[in-house]
């Protein structure tokens, strides 16, 4: 009976309005949520300010590329790539970013420059710091390629002090051209330097000199000197700033920072600031304390090799043999070179200091800073051990040489000159109309022989204006230096004929207003002039070269 009374008044009082039960439905969601807080998906919104604004800007150590810049730079590339596919590259492409453990340990003291990209619960990655490691890596994960001259043109990213002008960034092109195989002594790495010559006269970067050394006959000189083997990479690091910073400098480093004994130090100072060619090699062949050392002597005795085949392929009027060079990455094993210009040092001078105005901020942009220098342009060397530290098995220890050409560097040296060389587009031939009163604008016949134009091969536009006035027209092709202008007129065109005219010539020149050529032989008259004018640009460059080869000679 009381369980009925119970049931009878419970089916008796009156439903509860639907707002009582959202809210004590509510109260039960939240009670949830403050137990479970992972259960509460709700995302919490930052406070709306109106007035807020982006600070639009590029991060530090970047740059948008646009205009005649993005001219230059294509044409950089294609004088580089035009060079490796003569010499039998083919190319590759990796990934921007790499395993974290890939990276690291092959960079020495650079490592701190590698960006890590943050642990978003996968895999731990890194942006690449050269395209030298990932190749290594690409070769070890392929045992079935055995040698392979392949070229890489690629971003890399290193967080280092930034100058812009100077082509020091943080994010920039490396053109990589290597070898990979086993070959018979220094045949692969005296071609690799032939390529870096070939390339630099190509561009005209003005004097420059392939520095040459290699690490056996460094870390040879090191133990004669009495550098304990576990601090033989860091004094390499610290003989490798020799080029812009005075002996004093680096010797302190040494002594007081890497802890090498003064009179190590010393000794070391005797022989690291020699250089010269073949003369310095047959001094070094006497020093009976140094060819006692089995790395030295081995490395005298492969440099004498590779001397003599450059001999050969003609570079030894830009090389020099510098004891000072030491590359500071950890994966070379014998040949290392870099190639150095007269910007590439300071312009105060190697002895100089910072300017106490200089900011000690490490993200600044240090472009105004007369004691940083573009510094080299190319650079590179042998690693025969790195494809190994990867491969899980003997067939994949790949021997390796290669260079690697910095573009932006190479930019702002020659920018300035190639400005005046480039235009701001490839367009050769822009269509042009005229008319009197009544001038419809005659957009459709520009369109057709633009058509007929592209049809042919020939690079050509138009303004995109129906009735465009005849200056706004010139201006356009002016604007981008285009070669030719095809100009068509109502009468002209009713008799089937049109105008060539070569733009930029002199006042007073026969042909300054243009010859009349018949619209059916348009294509073909076009296609000569152009092939004419590209013969007078290649016997300029031509001219140029030779120069360059006397200049050299002298």
């Amino acid at each position: 009976m009381r369980r009925c009374s119970s049931l009878l008044r419970l089916l008796s009082r009156p439903p509860s309005p639907p707002t009582t039960r959202l809210l004590v439905r509510s109260a039960r969601c939240i009670s949830t949520q403050q137990q479970h807080p992972q259960y509460n998906s709700t995302p919490k919104m930052a406070p709306k300010d109106k007035k807020a604004k982006i600070d639009l800007k590029v991060p530090k150590g970047t740059k948008d590329w646009e205009g005649k810049d993005m001219v230059i730079r294509d044409k950089i590339f294609n004088t580089i790539t035009s060079c490796f596919k003569r010499h039998g590259g083919v190319t590759i492409d990796t990934p921007v970013f790499e395993l974290r453990e890939v990276l690291t340990g092959k960079y020495g003291e650079d490592s701190k420059l590698i960006y890590d990209l943050a642990d978003q619960g996968g895999e731990i990655c890194s942006l690449r710091y050269d395209l030298t490691v990932p190749f290594a890596r690409w070769l070890a994960m392929n045992p079935q390629i055995q040698n392979i001259k392949r070229y890489h043109i690629a971003k890399v990213y290193r967080r280092d002090q930034p100058a812009m002008s100077k082509g020091r960034m943080r994010e920039f092109y490396q053109c990589d051209f290597d070898i990979a195989g086993s070959y018979d002594s220094m045949l692969p790495d005296a071609e690799v330097l032939r390529i870096a010559m070939e390339i630099l006269d190509s561009l005209n970067v003005g004097k420059y000199t392939i520095k040459i050394n290699h690490r056996k006959i460094l870390d040879g000189l090191f133990e004669v000197c009495g550098v304990p083997a576990d601090k033989i990479r860091q004094i390499s690091s610290a003989v490798d700033k020799l080029d812009k910073s005075p002996w004093e400098d680096v010797r302190k480093e040494m002594t007081e920072e890497k802890g090498l004994a003064e009179e190590a130090a010393d000794k070391i100072g005797q022989y690291v600031l020699k250089k010269g060619g073949r003369d310095l090699l047959d001094e070094l062949k006497t020093i009976e304390e140094l060819t006692k050392n089995a790395s030295f002597a081995d490395g005298l005795k492969e440099m004498e090799l590779l001397i003599d085949y450059l001999e050969v392929f003609k570079v030894m009027p830009v090389l020099s043999f510098d004891l000072s060079l030491a590359r500071g990455l950890d994966y070379y094993t014998g040949v290392i070179y870099e190639v150095v210009t007269e910007a590439s040092a300071p312009k105060a001078g190697k002895a100089t200091k910072k300017p106490k105005t200089t900011p000690e901020d490490p993200d600044a942009d240090r472009s105004n800073d007369d004691t940083i220098g573009v510094g080299s342009i190319a650079a590179g060397g042998r690693y025969d051990e790195l494809v190994g530290m990867f491969a899980n098995s003997a067939k994949g220890r790949i021997p390796c040489v290669g260079i690697s050409f910095g573009v932006d560097r190479i930019f702002s040296i020659t920018k300035a000159r190639m400005l005046e060389e480039v235009r701001g587009n490839e367009v050769d031939v822009y269509v042009m109309a005229f008319g009197g009163k009544g001038f419809t604008g005659l957009v459709k016949e520009r369109m057709q022989v633009c058509q007929t134009l592209w049809d042919a091969g020939i690079k050509a536009e138009f303004f995109y204006k129906v009735k465009p006035k005849l200056p706004q027209q010139f201006a356009g092709a002016e604007k981008n230096g285009v070669p030719y202008a095809v100009v068509l007129g109502e009468d002209e065109l009713a008799a089937g004929v049109v105008k060539i005219k070569e733009m930029g010539l002199p006042e007073g020149h026969p042909d300054k207003n243009g010859v009349d050529v018949k619209l059916t032989e348009l294509v073909a008259e076009v296609q000569k002039r152009l092939a004419e004018h590209g013969t007078k640009q290649e016997e300029v460059e031509e001219q140029l070269k030779k120069v360059q080869l006397e200049e050299r000679a002298a």
